[in-house]
């Protein structure tokens, strides 16, 4: 999956308008990759951007992802200039994708009728309880049904303006092609899909809309959801509002065939080639979460799983923890401060790279410590609230190696007690495939991480390439989805792809699970300190 070395080739591929286009807004970066037709990456580009938390909502604002989007587009032809010596001006494919969930309103002209709230927010637990017991299907906090019924619930004022809802790479496909679809994975992260009809459950939308009609008249739900397509099914093209918004130098041409816009975990699953049953992938990012493909359905609602699908609409058990690796992110900042402060600069990736391995040097139970990296609140443990804390005992062993071994550990805890549920619910996973910036230093998160999940961890050359590439890859699918499936297409995409595994050793298995059982007992500690304010 490395960037290709010879350039006359990709030249032509970018000339000729062959290349294809994935473009992920992600937490804290959007990101751009250009692929030729067998996936290798040409070029990329990304912007940083970071939520922001206002009037007690995780959010960003509108303009931030148009800018972002701009400028994301921008340094990727800017890359592919300095590789090349050539900018696209046309497209054979293109694919949007972006964090899953949340609440994005839209009156009659496609405007955002409310700020954009995010999956971060933990304000529809009254919501989320009502669907959960009337659909019998376990309806998480973040899911854009919980947000649009809450919203129901409180009687806000936008809600007669509601024309449709969508989700954030929803509202960027709408943009570019003027179409109102979503992807069926990210779709499953709005409202529940029935697996024989491969789009939303209409019992269960009737459910909803009768709840509904018991406190307004006129907000039929399925009347505002985007429409659903599997992965492979055309889902409109870009217009020439959407190429001038993509790129505003009028270089990039209208008319690039467009894939259904996808959430970050339906491109995770693609950039891990995790879409076929007993496979699974953990994504380890600002929030953390396991897909795990199954075999065959849960016998029970568990509200610590959600169930979602893969982007060709198989059924996924996903396990999903707001909070992941941002707590750590603070502290390695504080730690390169300190190295800077001494003379001794050093950029993030380095810091990372020795905080990480100063880990290997950990007692295997982190020496007593404890560390939560509740930023947010986290559904998974009942908390609507987060605090960031580290605990330890007068006879605890505080050192350096501890302390980050500890933080490791916190990022994984949470994750660790849902899949619990999937352990007493029988799901068989042969491997588990990793991605996210902390895999960028080797052996290290990915060696914890096997003996936190007790299973083995696989991770590839292209964990590095992220969602932008996965919707890439899709966008590319659209050429061939009348001759393979995604599985197979899959196959051929990474069929001389590498990937590192690593086996569960016993001592981490041992250690973690003591660690486990204090960070357990320690959230009653967590639950005071949200109570204290």
């Amino acid at each position: 999956m490395s960037t290709t070395d010879d350039r006359s080739p990709a030249r032509d591929v970018i000339a000729d308008g062959r290349a294809v286009l994935g473009i992920e807004l992600g937490s804290t970066r959007i990101k751009a990759v250009l692929v030729d037709d067998a996936g290798r990456p040409l070029a990329g580009g990304g912007h940083d951007w970071e939520n922001r938390y206002e009037d007690r909502t995780w959010t960003y604002s509108e303009d931030d992802v148009w800018t972002g989007l701009r400028e994301c587009y921008a340094a990727m032809a800017a890359d592919c200039e300095e590789r090349h010596g050539v900018t696209p001006t046309s497209l054979a494919g293109l694919g949007v994708s972006a964090m899953m969930h949340g609440y994005l309103a839209l009156d009659n002209t496609g405007e955002l009728l409310v700020p954009f709230r995010t999956w971060r927010n933990t304000s529809t637990g009254t919501a989320a309880a009502e669907l959960t017991e009337a659909l019998g299907f376990n309806v998480p906090l973040r899911w854009s049904v919980a947000h649009f019924y809450q919203a129901v619930l409180d009687d806000e004022p936008h809600l007669p303006q509601v024309a449709g809802l969508t989700t954030l790479a929803g509202l960027v496909h709408r943009a570019l092609t003027g179409e109102h679809v979503l992807g069926v994975g990210d779709a499953s992260g709005m409202f529940p899909i029935d697996p024989a009809t491969g789009t939303y459950d209409a019992d269960r939308l009737a459910r909803v809309d009768a709840l509904v009609a018991e406190r307004r008249s006129g907000s039929d739900l399925s009347s505002l959801l985007p429409r659903v397509l599997p992965a492979g099914r055309e889902a409109g093209r870009l217009t020439a509002d959407g190429a001038a918004l993509l790129d505003p130098t009028g270089t990039l041409r209208a008319g690039a065939p467009v894939c259904p816009p996808e959430g970050d975990a339906g491109t995770g699953m693609v950039a891990t080639n995790a879409v076929a049953p007993r496979t699974g992938n953990v994504s380890v990012g600002t929030s953390i979460f396991l897909m795990a493909v199954l075999e065959q359905e849960l016998d029970a609602v568990h509200e610590e799983i959600d169930i979602v699908t893969t982007p060709a609409g198989d059924p996924v058990a996903m396990v999903h923890c707001n909070n992941g690796a941002s707590e750590l992110d603070t502290w390695a900042g504080v730690f390169g401060r300190f190295a800077s402060a001494l003379g001794h600069e050093a950029d993030a990736d380095e810091v990372f790279r020795v905080l990480l391995h100063e880990a290997l040097e950990a007692d295997a139970d982190a020496g007593g410590l404890l560390a939560y990296n509740y930023l947010s609140g986290e559904p998974v443990t009942g908390l609507d609230e987060g605090r960031p804390l580290v605990l330890r005992t007068p006879d605890s062993r505080l050192t350096l190696a501890n302390f980050v071994r500890a933080e490791l550990y916190g990022a994984f805890a949470t994750l660790a007690l849902g899949m619990r549920v999937l352990d007493a619910e029988d799901v068989a996973l042969d491997v588990v495939v990793a991605h996210g910036g902390l895999l960028r230093t080797e052996g290290v998160a990915q060696r914890l991480l096997a003996g936190a999940l007790r299973t083995k961890v696989a991770v590839g050359e292209s964990a590095g390439e992220g969602g932008a590439w996965g919707i890439a890859v899709l966008a590319g699918y659209l050429a061939h989805a009348d001759e393979t499936s995604l599985g197979e297409y899959l196959d051929t995409v990474f069929a001389d792809a590498e990937s590192t595994v690593v086996e569960p050793e016993q001592d981490d298995v041992d250690g973690f699970a003591a660690y486990l059982e204090r960070f357990e007992a320690g959230l009653a500690v967590q639950r005071a300190a949200v109570d204290a304010g």
